[in-house]
């Protein structure tokens, strides 16, 4: 690819260059980043105690069916952005896709942002471990502010290159996670005891209301770990033989993190008494409970050693967050949906330049915000109009464009998609309701916005149906 100044130069343009490991990778790490390591408090809390476990299953029996939803949608239309592309199309993209692509966007642009900052959260959380005063009351001090400017512009700068040098540093991340991940396991497994992991409360299973809500708030938190399957979408402009690549690389991670969770948690749960970790916000320790964990199984010396890589595992879920969430404003740019600076690329790197900093910088200012209050926005903004939305789009294509090439299918359709449907709405309907207040004003204002954003460009309702 060569560019230049003159009439006949090239413009720059995105490379193909993701294959099957590295799109696995980028979904796995994103997974497997800060996830499992700073919930785990917060989904015992849920409930209190080991049944907390029942709402990280509900969580599972949700992403599954809606990872083959992610599969058809990303085999089918393999370009940037993701969800706004599926949203645009499935809706119809000279009326109201038009909208609902447009209110994905507003969502993204907070809900994005928060997610990349919860694992600068989770960094800190464990970095308090080894350099005890940059968390007070869970916000970052003034030395972890400084931590958290500096960790974010270095995310930054690591992706501040081509995709192919990008896929290969995400493989390196990946593999670190993994040393990560195996080191729990091994621990866990010379020291598991089921009489510590399954020390049920007296009233554990007493089914009421209040046992609802609390498997709701259980299952977010199952979600939010669960969250990044379906990071390689975002990239099908990037991605090499996307119709294969993209199907595999989501199921395949979801498979393979469901199980690798279920091994964490039971490490940790059957080592360290539960009761020592909730309520989390009487318990400094459980703010890092792995740290915890190999302090208790192997002693102080070994656990700041586990605990950088830790660290580590949050840096590689962040930069695989922070390269997917850049490419989404590029897309919908690129639509004419957004301003038109996001959708340009690097001259000669040919990766969205505006968008990795707009965006990797509105993650640095959401990070100074409590976990909690990060947790429940993302999830309540992103059911609103991605996940249920989605659902709804591969229906309308499905009708509509039964013609449409579809390298994979989902199995047993429609079933999967009224499982996932029906238990993203659970878990929506037992959110806070100043969370639930909040999605829909955030909803209302993105249509306020888009209306002005229509008639200002006279575009449809206003102009061009």
């Amino acid at each position: 690819m060569t560019t230049g100044t003159g009439a006949g130069a090239a413009k720059p343009s995105m490379e193909r260059r993701l294959g099957l490991l590295p799109a696995t990778a980028l979904n796995m790490a994103n997974m497997l980043g800060a996830g499992p390591f700073i919930t785990l408090s917060t989904l015992m809390s849920a409930l209190g105690g080991p049944q907390s476990m029942l709402g990280w299953l509900v969580a599972l029996l949700i992403a599954l069916p809606d990872g083959m939803v992610w599969a058809e949608l990303g085999a089918a239309m393999p370009g940037s952005g993701g969800t706004f592309r599926y949203l645009t199309e499935g809706f119809g993209p000279r009326r109201w896709g038009r909208l609902m692509g447009f209110l994905f966007l507003v969502q993204l642009l907070v809900s994005g942002p928060l997610e990349i900052a919860s694992g600068y959260i989770g960094f800190l959380r464990y970095l308090d471990y080894l350099w005890p005063g940059v968390v007070r009351d869970g916000v970052p001090t003034w030395r972890g502010g400084l931590v958290v400017v500096a960790l974010g512009l270095g995310v930054i700068a690591l992706l501040y290159r081509r995709i192919s040098n990008v896929g290969r540093l995400t493989v390196v991340l990946w593999a670190g996670v993994l040393v990560t991940v195996a080191g729990v396991l091994v621990t866990g497994a010379i020291t598991f005891d089921p009489r510590v992991a399954f020390d049920f409360p007296a009233d554990a299973w007493r089914f009421n209301w209040g046992f609802a809500m609390g498997l709701g708030a259980a299952a977010r938190t199952g979600l939010y770990d669960f969250l990044g399957y379906y990071d390689v979408c975002y990239l099908g402009d990037e991605v090499k033989d996307p119709g294969r690549t993209i199907p595999r690389s989501v199921l395949t991670s979801l498979v393979v993190v469901a199980v690798l969770y279920v091994g964490v948690n039971l490490a940790v749960t059957g080592t360290v008494p539960w009761r020592t970790i909730v309520p989390e916000s009487e318990h400094p320790e459980a703010l890092y409970v792995v740290s915890t964990f190999m302090e208790r199984a192997h002693g102080p010396g070994l656990a700041r050693w586990f605990t950088v890589m830790v660290l580590w595992t949050c840096v590689g879920s962040c930069f695989a967050l922070l390269l997917g969430y850049s490419r989404i404003p590029y897309a919908a740019a690129r639509e004419g949906s957004f301003l038109a600076v996001f959708g340009r690329l690097h001259p000669t790197r040919h990766f969205p330049h505006v968008s990795l900093l707009a965006v990797g910088l509105l993650a640095i200012a959401c990070a100074f915000l409590r976990f909690g209050v990060v947790l429940d926005t993302l999830i309540a903004l992103r059911i609103v109009v991605q996940f249920v939305g989605q659902i709804g789009a591969l229906v309308l294509l499905r009708r509509h464009r039964p013609d449409m090439q579809r390298p994979y299918r989902v199995w047993l359709y429609p079933l999967p998609l009224l499982v996932a449907g029906g238990g993203w709405l659970f878990v929506f309907g037992t959110l806070p309701m100043e969370v639930i207040a909040f999605a829909a004003g955030a909803m209302l204002g993105g249509v306020a916005l888009f209306l002005g954003w229509a008639r200002w460009g006279r575009r449809w309702p206003f102009g061009d149906a």
